[in-house]
């Protein structure tokens, strides 16, 4: 039987960042992949990773940069970003941003691997 997931689960965290998780360790325990929506503000980053997930984030508005090892990527409002396990990034915001991210598995801080860890 379906079930519906009636609200998500508010995670905050620094810098005035949110994150909406409808599916995940956290709202319904599942280790396999997480789906949250995230509110990034202007100016917001976090600490370098290089997590052991996948991580498919798809820009609502507003646009995220991703520093990685080639870089940087921007992405806009209307595209989608695909970082796999293993590569090293880090997401900052110049201007707002609204976006969805999924992880395979699910995100989880043991899998995460933050530099500031």
């Amino acid at each position: 039987m379906p079930e519906l997931i009636a609200e998500a689960t508010l995670i905050p965290v620094p810098g005035g960042k949110t994150i909406e998780e409808y599916v995940g360790g956290v709202r319904t325990g599942d280790s396999k992949v997480s789906v949250a929506v995230m509110h990034a503000p202007a100016g917001w980053s976090e600490p370098a990773q290089t997590p052991e997930f996948d991580e498919f984030t798809i820009v609502i508005s507003g646009a995220i940069d991703v520093e990685h090892d080639g870089g940087t990527t921007t992405v806009d409002a209307g595209q989608g970003l695909i970082t796999r396990a293993g590569e090293r990034v880090r997401y900052l915001t110049r201007e707002d941003a609204h976006y969805v991210a999924i992880c395979v598995p699910a995100f989880s801080p043991e899998l995460v691997n933050r530099e500031d860890d």
